[in-house]
């Protein structure tokens, strides 16, 4: 049976399942290649560095994150969309296989702030912040930026806490202070 995938994209399904189940820098351009089934002249045709595919990954990954919260974002009212927002932040945290932010894990990875990895996760946490602190204004907030601020927090906390304590208690708590936050029981 021949694979129908391209081979950069077996490279980046491979980089997406092994960067975020073991960390970034402990696996090798030798073992991407292996699993992905590429050759090296090949690996380096389409990512000049393994930053480069590390870069990729994130952006892949925050890709995926956007298509998710523009869904949960798509209700009738911002104080639906906030609710299915928190909603989807505990489905994360209780998802099969679950181990923490991507971004997190790999801005840990990559401490300097001007490095390209660094950079991507500083845009998707800009995009996230901007998100969360429209639709706090939208739900009725008296004050978005702060409302906005605790929500990435929650977040922040959720993706951290749940790969080391009780996903389920993790995602009902985050839940209940964002709705609480917001006011969305009201």
């Amino acid at each position: 049976m021949v694979n129908a995938t391209s081979p950069r994209d077996r490279l980046l399904e491979t980089a997406r399942r092994l960067f975020y189940t073991e960390g970034i820098h402990t696996v090798p351009v030798d073992r991407l290649i292996s699993e992905a089934g590429v050759t090296r002249a090949t690996f380096y045709r389409h990512f000049p560095a393994k930053e480069d595919l590390v870069v990729e990954y994130l952006r892949a990954t925050d890709a995926d994150l956007r298509g998710a919260v523009g869904e949960a974002l798509r209700k009738p009212s911002a104080r639906d969309s906030a609710a299915a927002l928190l909603d989807l932040i505990g489905q994360v945290t209780c998802s099969a296989g679950f181990r923490g932010c991507h971004f997190i894990n790999a801005s840990a990875e990559y401490p300097d702030p001007a490095h390209p990895v660094r950079v991507a996760v500083t845009d998707h946490r800009a995009w996230f912040q901007e998100t969360v602190t429209r639709l706090a204004g939208e739900a009725g907030h008296p004050d978005p930026d702060f409302a906005g601020r605790v929500l990435v927090l929650l977040h922040d906390g959720a993706l951290a806490a749940a790969d080391l304590d009780d996903p389920e208690q993790v995602r009902d708590t985050v839940i209940r202070a964002g709705r609480e936050l917001l006011r969305l029981d009201v």
